[in-house]
């Protein structure tokens, strides 16, 4: 019980990232299924016209329409993303918050999606957006722009932290040098 209960205690903010993710995204694709016939468009906001349109899609493949009909394999991916991430998390320093968000983001979308698949054998894409006549961006929703959202957002963390990282180890080696006596030479570190 006191693993389940520390385990808990580092992944709740995971939980409910997730769980907002799995709700708006569900929420937004009832509206779309409710009120766009299928393969049929509307301009939610006339003043962006042609740039920004709900579109009704079925999509058998990944995000944004790539890899079409795999759609078991895709079930079987977001389930091993699931159990992943549900890990990992215990490995995560207390005050990785950010961290946990962007897993929450990944996990909420991945499960929005599987549901999707689950019940209905695709996923409701409906967010068009493009220059009309030169190039839209394939048809996607809330749990693809969270997944993308999480993996672009966690690439520039471990960018940023390694960053970090490397300029402290420098810093505490110009110390550590500064720190010896004169006349006395670093110790060569090896790369």
């Amino acid at each position: 019980m006191h693993m389940l209960a520390s385990w808990f205690r580092k992944a709740w903010l995971v939980l409910a990232v997730a769980g907002i993710v799995i709700l708006l995204d569900q929420w937004t694709k009832e509206l779309v299924r409710n009120n766009i016939p299928d393969y049929t468009s509307m301009i939610p906001i006339p003043a962006l016209g042609e740039y920004f349109v709900f579109e009704h899609v079925h999509n058998y493949g990944a995000a944004f329409g790539i890899f079409q009909n795999q759609g078991n394999f895709f079930i079987i991916v977001a389930v091993i993303v699931t159990i992943g991430i549900l890990a990992y998390v215990r490995y995560l320093p207390t005050d990785a918050w950010f961290v946990r968000v962007l897993l929450g983001l990944m996990l909420g979308g991945a499960i929005g999606n599987v549901i999707d698949r689950i019940n209905q054998g695709y996923v409701t894409d409906f967010v068009k957006m493009g220059i009309p006549g030169v190039y839209y961006w394939p048809n996607y929703n809330i749990a693809d722009s969270a997944i993308v959202g999480g993996v672009i957002g966690l690439g520039i963390y471990v960018i940023v932290d390694d960053v970090r990282r490397s300029r402290r180890e420098k810093a505490a080696a110009s110390t550590a040098a500064a720190d010896l006596p004169a006349g006395v030479p670093p110790r060569e570190q090896p790369e």
